[in-house]
């Protein structure tokens, strides 16, 4: 029986919280941030949680549930 072998890719994006949620970091907020106002800025730094239905999928693709 072969092993289960985790997402690497995946595994350093999402994290999973102490209670199972999947939890990422906003998108457009890696570079050209001189052309963003400072509020958009401050809402890029915050993490999102996945909705339920990808986060199952995310949770089986890194052997978490």
């Amino acid at each position: 029986m072969p092993k289960f072998k985790p997402h690497k890719g995946l595994r350093k994006r999402v994290k999973i919280t102490a209670r199972g949620k999947v939890v990422r970091k906003m998108s457009f907020g890696g570079h050209l941030m001189s052309g963003k106002p400072g509020t958009r800025r401050q809402r890029l730094r915050r993490r999102v949680v996945i909705e339920s239905k990808f986060a199952d999928r995310i949770k089986q693709a890194l052997g978490a549930g």
